[in-house]
């Protein structure tokens, strides 16, 4: 699942909904000039045998099904919207449902239709430029057969291949419904190594901004905080959909909803991650904030102390600088005729700098353990969350649940199970 776009800075091309002319009948078939030409491919298999070949004309698609119990077609490319109509000729898909599939993007949803049932789902994965790009995926399938429409080659259903090459588990003896669930299935586990992948990102971020920040951490937080976003956009109605799936009468075999409620569960667990991972993106930005309001107020404390010492000494510079007649009495400036005079002058510059460094330490403004010069507070905060594991910077702790103490019976020395330590740092569970 490669999308087109520009280089990193310079903006993603947003995705563009191919649109009919207004006042124009419903379910009018307009393909995106755009769009990459269909390329189809087709499974076919029972319970001993199957069939992998490349799909020459949806024609063939009468003959497969005389032939095999379930069939899928795989189109890769929405270029030919001829292409698309002849596959609802054959089959009798609804034009509405035919015009969803030319016209992405469109929101993850579940549509019942007299002898078909069809749904969109949305995928996920890093363009050229790093950044996460949504792709359409459109399903129909009906009793014995199923139609997938991908906008672009690539996707996540290799292993789905697999297990129907190999016979591995029990999809060669189901139905197209447990097909459907198998495909929804890879599409929701392909997410946890995205959000893994940000995380990773955000991890290294928390460390260049605690030792090293530089210009561009901030435009990386926001690349991350984009990122999130578009999985979320995905997430949300695709949990929506697998629910709907899971609780459709007739629409899945009773022991295909118990798989769909595992793959609820894992959006649960999907949504619960971004969640976090959003968390911890804003939590970064704030202590880069930090960081730099700090660094900031650093510099212009020692700016500061720097003018206030050479205040003074310009006053005294300028005293001594102006013009005086030692003729007109004794007070009009008798030091220009000492011997010592200059070297008064300068003895008074520095007792004034010693005085006013001695005073500003006294008062706790300079020195190794004053507030600005002192150790970076951010850093002090980070090495006091990794002595005890607690989560990143970022993130609200979690609290530690009371531990369980077992009443003590008379004459006994029952003591409490020793508290429960702080958990350690969040970290997306690993992608099944």
């Amino acid at each position: 699942m490669t999308s087109p776009s520009g280089a990193r800075g310079q903006g993603r091309r947003r995705p563009r909904r191919v649109r009919v002319a207004p006042g124009a009948s419903p379910g009018q078939l307009v393909a995106d000039p755009e769009a990459l030409p269909p390329v189809m491919h087709v499974l076919a298999w029972s319970k001993d045998g199957f069939e992998d070949r490349p799909l020459k004309s949806p024609d063939e698609l009468t003959e497969l099904r005389a032939r095999w119990p379930v069939v899928w077609v795989n189109v890769d490319g929405l270029g030919d919207a001829g292409l698309v109509a002849r596959f609802g000729e054959l089959l009798g898909l609804h034009r509405l449902a035919l015009e969803d599939v030319l016209h992405p993007p469109q929101r993850p949803k579940l549509d019942r239709y007299p002898g078909h049932d069809f749904l969109i789902a949305a995928m996920t994965d890093p363009g050229p430029d790093g950044t996460l790009h949504n792709e359409q995926l459109a399903v129909f399938f009906g009793d014995n057969w199923v139609i997938t429409f991908q906008e672009r080659p690539g996707d996540s259903f290799d292993p789905v291949r697999r297990r129907i090459r190999d016979g591995a588990g029990k999809i060669r003896t189901s139905g197209p419904d447990y097909v459907v669930y198998a495909l929804l299935d890879a599409v929701v586990d392909s997410y946890y190594p995205l959000l893994e992948s940000v995380s990773d990102r955000l991890e290294g971020l928390e460390d260049e901004i605690l030792q090293r920040p530089g210009p561009g951490v901030i435009g990386r937080i926001h690349e991350a905080r984009r990122d999130l976003l578009v999985v979320r956009r995905a997430m949300w109605p695709t949990r929506e959909l697998v629910t709907q799936l899971s609780r459709e009468e007739g629409l899945c075999a009773s022991d295909t909803r118990l798989y769909l409620r595992d793959a609820y569960d894992h959006t649960i667990e999907l949504i619960d991650m971004i969640e976090n991972l959003r968390d911890l993106a804003s939590g970064l930005m704030e202590v880069y904030l930090s960081v730099a309001s700090h660094r900031m107020n650093q510099v212009m404390t020692v700016l500061t102390v720097i003018t206030t010492i050479f205040m003074p000494l310009s006053f005294i510079a300028g005293v001594y600088g102006m013009n005086f007649d030692t003729r007109a009495g004794r007070t009009n400036m008798p030091e220009l005729h000492w011997r010592f005079g200059y070297l008064f002058a300068l003895g008074l510059m520095a007792a004034t700098t010693i005085a006013m460094l001695y005073f500003f330490r006294r008062r706790n403004w300079i020195g190794p353990n004053s507030v600005t010069f002192a150790i970076d507070p951010v850093r002090k905060a980070a090495r006091l969350h990794q002595s005890h594991n607690l989560p990143p910077l970022g993130l609200p702790p979690t609290p530690a649940p009371a531990p369980a103490v077992a009443p003590a019976s008379v004459g006994s020395s029952a003591t409490a199970p020793p508290p429960t330590p702080p958990p350690g740092p969040l970290r997306p569970p690993t992608a099944k």
